[in-house]
Order: C-alpha cells, then structure tokens, then sequence
C-alpha cells in the first residue's frame, strides 16, 4: 500500500511545476476535427457518372426486394412497378425526384464515334451560354487531319500499318465501335485487340501479350501485368504510356488524343531507313 502511494506521488511530481500544472503545447478542438491533408477524390467525375448509371440500371432492371408489405403499397403509389415482393425503380422517377430537389438532369451516353462527340458538345452548349470556343472544339473534331506522314519500315515490309494495343486500367480493351478505336484507326494504326477477336473491355492478360505482341503497346493502366518487367524485353514492340483522360468521355481530349496518336505514328516513320 506504502509503495502504490509512492509511485502517485511521484507521477504527480512530473505532472507538475512550481507554478502548478504543466500546459499542454497541443489543444486540440475534438468538437471540430480538420484534417490537415488535402481532400482525395476516390473516383473521377467520370467513374462516378459511371456509378450513377449503374446504380439507375440496377433499380430499373434488377429491382429491389421488398418484404414489408407497407414499403410495397408506397413504392407502388410512387410509381414504381411492383411484382410481389419485387420494385422496379425506373430512372424517370429518380431524375424527378432529384429535378424536385431543385437539380436538373441531362444524360450522355458515351460517344462511340467523332460525329456523336461534335454533337454532345453542341447539346452541352446549348444547354448553357453560347461558348464559341465550344463551336471550334466540335469544328476541329470534325475536319480530317493532314496526312504527311511517311510510309514506315513495316508498312513498306508487309504493306500494313503499324498494329496497336490499347491496355485500359484494369488489363482489358476498348471495342471496335468506340471513340478511341476511330482515332486510332485515323492515325494510321490497325486495331491489334480487332484482329486477336476481342471486344469492348476483354479481359487481357500479360501472356497474351507475351505470346502475341502488337507493334505498339499503349499502356493506360497500372496493373500488376502492366507494370511487369518482361514487357521492357518485348522484341519489335514499343511500349508507351498512354493518358487515360485522353480517352474518356471525347470532346476536347479528342484533339489531345489524336495529336498523341499522330505523334506515335510519326515516330514509326521517322525511324525508316
């Protein structure tokens, strides 16, 4: 007992000074915590449009499972379609909703060719001030590049372009009736994943790579096959990085993408003998 009051005694006399207790440097407001780092976006605007879709899609297609038979009758009073303990939400009732919440929707679909993009760009002007930036954007997306390239050591050798793989995040492949395959098509590449058969987001895995590379290899993921070192050994393939954001949603990251794509074209003919 003796001793348990010693070691309080002692504690106590560290914990003060002659002039009482010793103040804390650090005061601390636990009622309004603020983090000193910046916020972190865990998706891109165009990942949570992505979700946001999705998540209409389930509510519309799938359905919820509804067991209360009180929830039943209001979703069914709402509008929505009710089979037995099964609601199907349509997106014409959650667009309502949140357009009564005071937001207004517009939905795009994702633009498959230059046409399609040109025109969103005109819809999305219309819908605020005229912007004649816009106009040059859609007018530029439209008007086929010049062509002054020369012709590179495998055209001249097997009478074809270069071929060319885009490896999106994730290890798969965009389709052939995409926005980003036309580009590439314009630029004077052909479409490798077309002629392995794949389409729009096959999976693709490191070996199929190995075993069967292209001319040019567009990495635009960051996968553990992506990332692997064997690909930097790949005989008469090029590996380059390529920007995911030039390939997303089209407008004018159509100019950025096909100015890339050019460029990497021209290095083929730049290196003819």
């Amino acid at each position: 007992m003796a001793s348990n009051t010693a070691n309080r005694k002692s504690r106590s006399r560290r914990r003060t000074t002659p002039e009482g207790p010793r103040s804390s440097a650090r005061v601390t407001n636990y009622q309004q915590l603020r983090s000193p780092l910046p916020v972190m976006n865990a998706v891109s605007a165009d990942e949570a449009a992505s979700i946001h879709n999705a998540a209409l899609s389930i509510l519309e297609d799938l359905g919820l499972s509804v067991l209360n038979a009180q929830a039943l009758e209001i979703y069914r009073r709402g509008g929505a379609y009710v089979d037995e303990n099964m609601v199907f939400i349509g997106r014409d009732m959650v667009e309502a909703a949140l357009e009564r919440a005071g937001l207004r929707i517009e939905s795009f679909d994702s633009p498959r060719t230059l046409e399609q993009s040109a025109a969103q760009i005109e819809r999305i002007t219309g819908l605020v001030d005229t912007d004649q930036r816009a106009k040059d954007v859609s007018a530029a997306m439209l008007r086929p590049p010049t062509d002054t390239r020369t012709p590179d050591p495998i055209e001249a050798e097997s009478g074809r372009d270069p071929s060319v793989l885009l490896w999106q995040a994730g290890q798969i492949v965009a389709g052939q009736e995409t926005l980003i395959a036309e580009l590439i098509k314009e630029a004077g590449f052909t479409s490798h994943s077309e002629a392995l058969g794949l389409g729009q987001a096959d999976y693709v895995t490191l070996e199929q790579v190995l075993s069967d590379p292209p001319d040019l290899l567009l990495v635009a993921g960051d996968s553990l096959g992506q990332r692997h070192r064997a690909l930097a050994h790949l005989e008469g393939t090029r590996v380059h990085a390529f920007d995911p954001s030039l390939f997303y949603c089209g407008g004018p990251s159509v100019a950025a993408a096909r100015a890339e794509l050019r460029k990497l074209r021209a290095d083929f003919s730049s290196s003819a003998p």
